[in-house]
């Protein structure tokens, strides 16, 4: 589903428009596993598209509670903006016409972005990096491979540091302007390690130089009177700060990325 979006002008923030405007649900999503609506929110003659999900329309989980996915959403938008790198598109909480839940900026994505692919060779070409082998039907396999790139390599590293259960293909939104989004982040923050992740090609690899400030950055927000603090304290609870808190130590301590740990199942499925 798309529709044409109307960008909020510089005098309404994109934030200020979802969390105040008035939200009209123009249809669901069907493909969402959650209640998902497409919905339109307008304030002060600015108007955008937007995605609902209301905390009411949430399958429960049995490794999650129930009823708190929208704020581990909101939560996800919350640590990827004190990145600096802006790889979530905003999102709030907010009441809306079938109760509290997430508000998520519309993402229209630019097509023929290649970030993934299953290749017939046993390594991956130049511009690109292994993930693993995948049955293809008729007892064939074929190399999964993610694009060598530097987004992704961020958004890596944001998943690890929010413990992503669930980065699919079909998560990740090349948009206008070269940017690169990654959404539903429903499944995040747990205290176990629980990440997975299409990503894993710089797997044991050094972080980049810039990857260890915006880690060693989100080390001091998260200070117990950090400002990162302050803001996930209604998100999520005190033990997944903890868990988060120790996560990002662990990866300043390595100065690698995370490797699939082998008690989880390391990519998620179905992969897109």
């Amino acid at each position: 589903m798309s529709a044409p979006e109307r960008i909020p002008s510089r005098s309404v923030t994109p934030t200020a428009l979802l969390t105040e405007g008035e939200l009209t649900v123009r249809g669901r999503i069907r493909e969402a596993s959650n209640a998902a609506l497409f919905c339109t929110v307008s304030l002060g003659g600015q108007e955008a598209s937007c995605v609902y999900k209301p905390i009411a329309g949430e399958r429960p989980l049995w490794d999650f509670p129930d009823g708190d996915l929208a704020r581990r959403e909101v939560a996800a938008y919350t640590v990827s903006e004190a990145t600096g790198w802006g790889l979530v598109p905003p999102t709030v909480l907010r009441d809306g016409p079938y109760g509290e839940g997430m508000c998520q900026l519309w993402i229209d994505v630019v097509p023929g972005a290649e970030l993934l692919a299953l290749v017939d060779r046993e390594e991956p070409g130049p511009g690109w990096r292994a993930v693993g082998f995948a049955e293809v039907g008729e007892g064939r396999t074929a190399l999964l491979v993610h694009a060598d790139d530097e987004r992704l390599r961020r958004l890596a590293v944001l998943d690890a540091v929010i413990n992503n259960a669930d980065r699919k293909g079909g998560h990740l939104l090349p948009a206008a302007g070269e940017r690169l989004y990654g959404i539903d982040h429903g499944v995040t923050f747990n205290v176990e390690d629980k990440l997975r992740t299409l990503l894993w090609g710089w797997a044991g690899e050094p972080l980049t130089a810039e990857a260890v400030t915006v880690l060693e950055g989100l080390q001091r927000a998260l200070a117990a009177d950090g400002a990162l603090t302050a803001a996930l304290t209604p998100l999520i609870t005190a033990a997944e700060l903890d868990a988060t808190r120790a996560r990002i130590a662990a990866m300043l301590t390595s100065g690698t990325h995370p490797e699939p740990g082998g008690e989880w199942p390391a990519i998620p499925w179905p992969p897109v």
